[in-house]
């Protein structure tokens, strides 16, 4: 029985209290720059690519053996640093009875948007313990058989899942999301109350499962204005991460969101991430030392040969400056055409280059 213990990320447990990873969430000393990367799971690995032979994107969420197994044969083959599981941000609007699918070639889906305040009254809080258990059980289950590497796990922020709700899907300018919230706030922040309700419950059940740290994805918090996200956004953001930080280290993403860096660490984490816009260096001076930082290669740095992957990989260290509590990753998830091979010889680089 591993031991707990108490104080500041008192969930996690003792020998993975040591590993670089947490090590670095905490900006302590590492004997090399951490690396996990966004969709480390994913579509790239023909391992993934079999199992979703045999059953959709939804249907791998739902079973909670499978969605451990990818989770940890994506780790282990990769030798990241941390795990992620294997879950989607939209799982948590399934619940509300919308109509989420995930549509071959477009990506997911609600059926049913959700877009003036009779229908924003209509939506209901349930219970995340019940309806969401198969994301935990898939935790438990990773965390019995993964014990190297510490494990991550993570929700949607409320502004990204509102603007899922409301645009029915991705969308270019959000004009739809932005209607809403300039026109009737009130509809617009009881939408954003429930949902950082329900993500606040999710995430720490998530921890009472065994993930050893959470990430928060705002990806489309970059559409906003920095003075339109820390009204309409980031209390709610904050919301979300009540009580988080207390108990796992919290890493806060977003993507776009480079003159909002400050306005994402006031709302709340440990780590805050960045996308590949922003050269590291200036990031980190954006959101301040006192936290850490993770990113930020871009993903399509993955598809050149070798040589041109290492210069990028190197010139990022180089912006850390070795400055403890830098976790290396993508600037956004890995892509599905990149080469497997490129993957490893990213991950094996970062150690090589940064062992201490």
């Amino acid at each position: 029985m591993l031991k707990v213990v108490s104080g500041s990320h008192s969930q996690i447990h003792t020998p993975l209290r040591e590993s670089a990873f947490i090590k670095a969430c905490r900006r302590e000393p590492t004997p090399h720059t951490p690396i996990w990367l966004m969709r480390q799971a994913g579509r790239y690995m023909p391992e993934y690519r079999a199992v979703r032979d045999r059953m959709s994107f939804l249907e791998l969420c739902h079973d909670s053996e499978q969605a451990a197994d990818v989770t940890i044969t994506a780790a282990r083959a990769l030798g990241v640093d941390a795990a992620i599981i294997f879950a989607d941000i939209l799982l948590v609007l399934e619940p509300l009875g919308v109509g989420l699918e995930f549509v071959k070639g477009d990506g997911p889906s609600i059926r049913e948007p959700v877009r003036d305040p009779a229908r924003i009254d209509a939506l209901q809080p349930y219970d995340t313990a019940d309806r969401l258990s198969y994301v935990y059980e898939a935790i438990r289950l990773t965390r019995a058989e993964l014990t190297e590497v510490p494990l991550i796990g993570f929700a949607g922020a409320p502004f990204t899942l509102a603007s899922y709700l409301i645009e029915g899907g991705g969308s270019r300018n959000y004009v739809a999301t932005k209607q809403l919230m300039y026109g009737n706030e009130a509809a617009w922040q009881r939408l954003m109350e429930l949902l950082a309700g329900l993500i606040n419950s999710y995430l720490h059940s998530q921890i009472d499962a065994g993930a050893n740290a959470i990430q928060l994805f705002d990806s489309w918090a970059g559409c906003l204005s920095p003075t339109d996200y820390a009204r309409f956004a980031a209390p709610h953001s904050t919301a979300a991460l009540r009580g988080i930080s207390e108990r796992a280290p919290v890493i806060h993403f977003g993507t776009a969101t480079s003159g909002m860096l400050g306005d994402i660490r006031s709302a709340g984490g440990d780590v805050i991430g960045a996308d590949w816009r922003i050269p590291l260096d200036r990031a980190w001076e954006a959101i301040g030392h006192d936290r850490g930082i993770q990113g930020n290669l871009d993903p399509v740095t993955l598809f050149a040969p070798t040589e041109t992957i290492a210069q990028a990989a190197d010139d990022i260290l180089e912006r850390a400056a070795g400055r403890p509590g830098h976790i290396f990753n993508l600037g956004h998830g890995i892509l599905p055409q990149t080469p497997v091979d490129h993957v490893k010889f990213l991950v094996d680089h970062v150690h090589e280059k940064s062992s201490r």
